[in-house]
């Protein structure tokens, strides 16, 4: 462990050291198509054929907290979210691995209820468990997916081909994952050590988009229907405002999004009112949505206006106008992005 000369991975943050520890990769074999960067990796093994390669990592403590997620629902979340990487590349998952690290508090019966949720989850959507990893764990939990699946030559989408004059939208609506955690914290801290249960009654939908959420393969099989192609594209996993800067950095653009336009369902603007918290920074920040971020040619407005729970929020500028949000009342406000960070982690 180095003591000397020391950098807090705090302070460049979970992109920042992403950034740091591949800015020298080089990529020597020919079926390594794109490699860090994306949703998932694109490896060529056949002329007609492109495979798709994406891993999660999930730590208990920093990812979940197992007092009110329930071990089933944990791993029907764990399979979707890796799911939801390869249809951001406009692929379709085809087998997973799945590797778990478990402490002495765990039973063989919380393991299976864990597999339960996978299992749900491969069914719905047509994937196969093919493998995988067990160890102990002197802290709990830690789960390991690896996801891979494939899209025929030449139609997996990056981050990186976004363009001026794209519209850019988004799948379903925005911070309700986010406002289902705070609620789950809050009655967690509310009950504690007492002999009452917590009051969840009409947040029904906020709670499931945080512990079953669902990866979006219909959206994708509707751009397919409509044969609209994205020229860029990404999940919803860290909040809005951080996979958009990660399209525009990528393609090299900027980008105007619309306060007004920014799709937030009735609970979770109720729940922000009760906590007290700004709706828009939830929706903006949140992360766990799981929904598509998407950018396709404005010939295609269209097409995406009449798609069923796709939106239309903003268009892609020249990368010298920046990136921000206009608010309500006409304003910029810079976008800035967030992600994952370690304060208070050792």
């Amino acid at each position: 462990m180095n003591t000397n000369n020391r950098t807090e991975i705090s302070t460049v943050g979970e992109f920042g050291l992403i950034e740091r520890l591949t800015a020298d990769i080089k990529i020597v074999n020919k079926e390594t198509l794109a490699a860090v960067g994306d949703d998932a990796a694109i490896l060529a093994y056949s002329a007609d054929e492109e495979i798709l390669v994406s891993t999660d990592l999930l730590m208990e403590g920093i990812h979940f907290d197992l007092t009110y997620f329930p071990l089933m629902h944990l791993g029907y979340k764990a399979a979707m979210v890796n799911f939801s990487d390869i249809y951001a590349m406009n692929g379709t998952p085809k087998q997973i691995t799945v590797s778990l690290a478990l402490s002495k508090k765990f039973c063989i019966e919380d393991v299976e209820d864990f597999y339960r949720g996978v299992k749900l989850a491969c069914s719905q959507q047509g994937v196969d468990i093919v493998g995988g990893d067990t160890s102990a764990s002197l802290t709990g939990m830690a789960i390991s997916i690896t996801v891979i699946g494939s899209a025929p030559k030449g139609t997996s989408i990056k981050r990186s081909g976004a363009k001026e004059t794209d519209l850019i939208c988004v799948s379903g609506n925005l911070g309700a994952a986010y406002m289902g955690l705070q609620l789950l914290e809050r009655e967690k801290i509310a009950t504690a050590g007492k002999d009452m249960q917590p009051d969840f009654a009409g947040k029904e939908y906020i709670l499931e988009r945080q512990l079953k959420p669902e990866a979006r393969k219909d959206i994708i099989e509707r751009l397919r229907e409509e044969k609209v192609v994205p020229t860029a594209m990404m999940d919803i996993s860290d909040g809005l405002s951080s996979e958009l800067m990660h399209i525009c950095k990528q393609s090299n653009v900027g980008c105007r999004i619309y306060e007004e336009r920014i799709p937030i369902d009735y609970q979770t603007a109720i729940m922000a009112e009760e906590l007290n918290m700004n709706v828009m920074t939830c929706a903006l920040n949140g992360g766990d949505d799981y929904e598509l971020l998407f950018t396709v040619p404005i010939a295609d407005h269209e097409k995406v206006a009449s798609m069923k729970d796709v939106h239309i929020i903003g268009h892609i500028v020249a990368p010298s106008m920046g990136k921000a949000m206009i608010t309500r009342d006409g304003a910029e406000m810079e976008l800035k992005a967030q992600g994952w960070v370690t304060e208070g982690a050792e």
